[in-house]
């Protein structure tokens, strides 16, 4: 019994030293199994179950990296057979005998590291110091609390009503009444409309001479001027058939300035105008029903505006007059004599004839527009459903995040 278990004591580690006291010849593929049988058969007892070595640690398989005499082992001067895996034999280095798999080189380990397997299929623990390549510990699931908050995050998301959606709704409905404003202004400054007041019944005649061809002609170049880039020498330099000049300097200063007002307000209505058409289209494509809320709005607001300003022109058209020449011109820039040219081109009803045009075509744009924007029950069903369909396609960009 003291012989086998010396000689089971060596099998298992492979390292010991031999009864001769030299150094350890690697054992023979399946001694160590027929070590063990023999031992096993002359006890009597049960086999026990066959176990494979643990892995050692160091490069020869010495448990403390020392000599068998206590000495520490050299690195530099270690055992060519212990670096060489060709000088041990099948089982040298983990006391089990593998044979190399078909196709696998000589000498070559079949199974590395996390790769190795056992015959079930099932994959084996790695050995100590190799690292691990189970990814199954990245992809860790939320706990029901942070799912449900997380959940709670994209609904109020997608119930919530964008800022910016209402805040362009806002935004178009005052920039409405100053693009239809200005649209009507210059409807009525156009060379059509001048034929046409100069044409209608009941217009005044020029108590000093001008025909109606004279009119037509020298109004026309006074619209031109205030509506292209000419100079001032563009009126200035107009003469009569005596050859007196047609314009004093006084009105040619009054019409520059004119120029200058419209042509300002113009341009300022035009950016307006690009404005509303760049927030009309984020509305079209994120808060359905938007545009037409925008423009119901701002209809509903210069319909007020047009109900205040007309009652003041009708009450006190001279005032209104005066007020709203004086907010844009300075004071004595604007009056003339009823023999100057401005005043025989455009008389007092030609400007009362502009005015109620103006208030005319404005009024006729809102309320066409308050027919195609009123919120009745089927437009805001579909804008309703409209907006429910762009919340949903939102709420699954979100879940597929």
């Amino acid at each position: 019994m003291a012989e086998t278990d010396s000689t089971r004591s060596t099998a298992s580690t492979g390292h010991g030293p031999d009864h001769d006291g030299t150094a350890p010849r690697p054992s023979a593929p399946g001694a160590e199994d027929a070590v063990r049988d023999d031992a096993t058969a002359s006890d009597g007892a049960e086999p026990p179950t066959r176990m494979i070595p643990a892995v050692q640690d160091g490069p020869t398989g010495h448990g403390t990296g020392s000599h068998p005499d206590g000495s520490e082992a050299d690195p530099e001067a270690t055992d060519p057979e212990a670096t060489d895996p060709e000088a041990h034999g099948p089982g040298a280095a983990g006391g089990t005998a593998v044979d190399d798999a078909p196709g696998t080189p000589s000498g070559a380990h079949p199974f590395h590291g996390a790769d190795r397997t056992p015959g079930d299929g099932s994959r084996a623990t790695p050995a100590a110091g190799e690292p691990s390549t189970d990814t199954a510990a990245l992809s860790v699931r939320p706990t029901d609390t942070e799912a449900a908050r997380r959940a709670a995050v994209r609904d109020q998301a997608v119930a919530a009503k964008p800022a910016l959606a209402r805040f362009l709704q806002v935004v178009v409905a005052l920039f409405f009444p100053v693009i239809v404003v200005a649209a009507a202004v210059r409807a009525v400054a156009s060379s059509s409309f001048l034929w046409l007041e100069y044409h209608r019944p009941g217009f005044p005649a020029d108590a000093y001479g001008f025909s109606l061809d004279d009119r037509m002609t020298y109004g026309s170049y006074a619209l031109d001027y205030v509506l292209n880039f000419a100079p001032a020498r563009y009126l200035g330099g107009l003469v009569t058939a005596d050859g007196e000049p047609l314009f004093l300097e006084s009105e040619v200063g009054h019409m520059a300035d004119v120029k200058g007002v419209l042509g300002l307000s113009f341009f300022v209505a035009l950016v307006l105008f690009v404005l509303a058409v760049l927030a009309c289209v984020y509305l079209a494509r994120r808060y359905r029903g938007g545009i037409r809320r925008a423009l119901f709005s701002g209809a509903v607001l210069t319909l007020v505006g047009i109900a205040v300003l007309t009652v003041l022109a009708v009450l006190a058209w001279q005032t209104f007059f005066t007020q709203v020449h004086a907010l844009f011109f300075a004071d004595g820039s604007w009056t003339f004599r009823v023999d100057d040219t401005l005043i025989r081109l455009f008389p007092e009803q030609f400007w009362t004839d502009s005015a109620l045009t103006v208030a005319v075509l404005v009024l006729a744009a809102t309320v066409l527009t308050l027919v195609l924007t009123w919120p009745t029950k089927a437009r805001r069903e579909r804008s309703m459903l409209a907006q429910d369909a762009l919340r949903s396609r939102y709420q699954d960009a979100l879940d597929a995040s």
